[in-house]
This record gives structure tokens, C-alpha cells and sequence, in this order.
């Protein structure tokens, strides 16, 4: 059976945010922005597994549509988190990284789907 390259990675990417929440709790003490990063990063994989089953193509365009604008706002709240000095510079590239290669992998999807929708 072939690998679900978004599935592994986003569950990968998962395991590293609530790890970094963990550490940002314990730590450094931040629990309100952590909180937002463990929700929006670990929806992402949700979306995607919800996608695996969804009855439509376009029930799955609109999940991973979904997990595309949650993993943007988790971009967002790293971005924070490395801008208020709570992430390392290399901690913050490190996981950052992982983030774009996931939005970038639900992009293609989504790009994809639309056309296959649309002939």
C-alpha cells in the first residue's frame, strides 16, 4: 500500500506541536498562545484524516480547505511565538519549516482536486 505522504506528515507535525506545548507550558510559563498553537496544530491532521473519508470530492476539497487555513494560522501563532522571544530562532526555522512543507503538500491537493472536480 502506497504511503499518504499529508497524513504521516501532518501527524508528525502534530507529535512536534504538542511537544513544543508541553515545553512552552512547562518551561517558559505561556499557556495562552501554546493553547492556541496545540488546537490549530493538531486540527490539521484531523482535517486531513476527516478528508480520507469524505463522501464527496468536494466534501474532501472543503476538508482539506479546512486544514490548509488551520495550519496558516498555526504559522501564525509560531510566527508569534519566535517574534515574542518564547521560540529560539532554530527552534522556531525548525518547526516552521515542517509547516510550510504541510501547506504546501494541502495546497497541491487542494489545486489538484479543483481541476479533477472541474473536467
Amino acid at each position: 500500500m502506497k504511503e499518504n505522504v499529508i497524513k504521516t506528515k501532518s501527524f508528525v507535525f502534530a507529535i512536534r506541536i504538542v511537544k513544543l506545548y508541553q515545553y512552552l507550558c512547562n518551561d517558559k510559563k505561556e499557556f495562552i498562545l501554546s493553547k492556541q498553537l496545540l488546537r490549530s496544530g493538531t486540527s490539521v491532521g484531523a482535517m486531513i484524516r476527516e478528508a480520507e473519508h469524505a463522501e464527496t470530492k468536494i466534501d474532501f476539497k472543503h476538508k482539506m480547505a479546512i486544514a490548509q487555513k488551520e495550519i496558516n494560522e498555526t504559522i501564525y501563532w509560531l510566527e508569534l511565538l519566535q517574534e515574542t522571544n518564547y521560540l529560539t530562532k532554530k527552534q522556531f526555522e525548525s518547526i516552521h519549516s515542517n509547516a510550510l512543507e504541510v501547506i504546501s503538500l494541502i495546497t497541491i491537493i487542494i489545486k489538484t482536486t479543483k481541476a479533477n472536480i472541474n473536467r
